[in-house]
């Protein structure tokens, strides 16, 4: 309600983007549906039912893209290219988003509930707490995971605040807000795509150590963050890759009026890897109890960033692209922390040339193979759009293909993911693995 009716005093006061209140108004119902969707996420979560946090996760960040696209797809074609009413009809494909996973979320726990009672009544090891017993327990839990999350909120907020301000220096008024629109719009939405999907590993991680802790099985705690953080690589790195390589086709597909924006897409995808091995790793430091290490190392990147903001924006020959620039800055602090905290508390067998070296090779593979069939596309009469689908969907075949034929994943590793008997199988027939 705050954000509703405030919107006109904290788009022209707060943010000097007057045009911005629209915005604020369409995502103001956001809030409520994210609060409440998040209980039933941490309660799913706490039931090892981690399949239905992530596909709530994944959904949301899907319909979120695709819905972002399609409606200022729309705006543009009924009220042509108003930057204002694109804004809005971009923050509302996130509060419809939202509105679909906390949908998807509730028809779950409709139907999950039915076999609680069932496993109440027939419940025989149990005891019974006081509610104040209860809130403390939460509230020693929830505080600091809020707190990280925080961060995380407030580090887009200080792009908000700093990049019109900086821009203002030696640019318009209305080509500032213009270039933190490009940021905001298109370069934050692609960049946090990959990162829906990682989410379910690090989601998943919390519970699972937490329960080899309990169990006093370190080495098996150990394994599956070492697993999470070898998929995470394998996941962060092509998504990395592939934006700095296909940046400007990518524009040209998603956005074909308004394409620019490349070489900020390019600066920001960098964040992509380093943002996603922090959620891996603060979900492990969660697990083992370390539930502080995620908040205080992301203040110390909070604090990096806006020092780096008020510095470069400023600077003419590097404007906006300073906000990216800040943003890499502060997730590899971000990590660099939170994993030196992580090994510290338990031992891992991270080997470079598994998690790092083969990794980059097989990326490398794939950027040579897919960006050469792009050019030799282009030549022909194609169209443009059609050759970066068909070049993109080259890179995730080759990509596969060269992890595969390196051998990134053991057996006793693949068969930890899904269908990962059945793909045993199959790379035991073509020779792959021995039998």
């Amino acid at each position: 309600m705050i954000l509703f009716f405030g919107a006109g005093y904290i788009s022209k006061v707060i943010l000097e983007i007057p045009e911005s209140e629209l915005t604020l108004v369409a995502l103001s119902p956001a809030i409520f549906f994210v609060t409440i969707a998040s209980v039933l996420r941490g309660y799913f979560n706490g039931r090892d039912r981690i399949s239905a946090t992530a596909r709530a996760q994944t959904l949301e960040q899907i319909f979120k893209t695709v819905l972002t696209v399609a409606i200022v797809e729309i705006v543009v074609i009924f009220y042509g290219t108003n930057v204002t009413i694109m804004a809005a009809g971009a923050n509302l494909a996130t509060t419809l988003s939202v509105l679909l996973s906390f949908g998807y979320l509730g028809l779950y726990y409709k139907f999950y509930k039915r076999g609680l009672k069932r496993e109440f009544k027939e419940s025989v090891n149990y005891r019974v707490e006081s509610a104040l017993n209860v809130v403390k327990n939460i509230l020693f839990v929830s505080i600091p995971i809020t707190l990280s999350a925080i961060m995380s909120t407030l580090n887009k907020n200080i792009d908000s605040i700093t990049v019109v301000r900086g821009l203002k220096k030696f640019l318009s008024e209305g080509e500032a807000k213009l270039q933190y629109g490009i940021l905001s719009g298109k370069v934050d939405t692609l960049v946090t795509l990959p990162l829906s999907f990682n989410i379910a590993f690090a989601t998943a991680l919390v519970p699972a150590i937490s329960a080899a802790i309990a169990k006093k099985e370190m080495k098996n705690a150990a394994k599956r963050i070492s697993f999470s953080l070898l998929v995470t690589m394998l996941i962060g790195l092509p998504c990395t890759f592939g934006m700095i390589i296909f940046a400007q086709p990518i524009l040209n597909l998603l956005f074909p009026n308004a394409t620019s924006g490349a070489v900020l897409l390019q600066i920001s995808a960098v964040t992509i890897l380093f943002s996603a091995l922090s959620q891996t790793v603060n979900g492990a430091l969660q697990g083992l109890g370390r539930i502080m290490v995620p908040a205080v190392s992301s203040f110390i990147g909070l604090i990096i960033k806006l020092i780096l903001n008020i510095i470069l924006i400023q600077i003419p020959g590097i404007g906006v692209n300073g906000a990216a620039i800040g943003s890499i800055v502060n997730n590899v602090v971000v990590f660099f922390i939170s994993y030196r905290m992580l090994v510290k508390t338990i031992r891992l067998r991270i080997t470079p040339r598994k998690y790092i070296l083969k990794p980059i090779l097989s990326n490398i593979i794939m950027c040579i193979t897919s960006y050469c069939i792009y050019l030799l596309l282009s030549a022909t009469m194609i169209p443009t759009k059609i050759v970066t689908i068909i070049s993109l969907m080259f890179a995730v075949i080759i990509y596969v293909a060269s992890v595969i034929a390196l051998k990134i994943f053991t057996k006793e590793e693949l068969l930890m993911i899904p269908l990962g008997r059945k793909i045993c199988n199959v790379l035991e027939k073509l020779g792959v693995y021995e039998k």
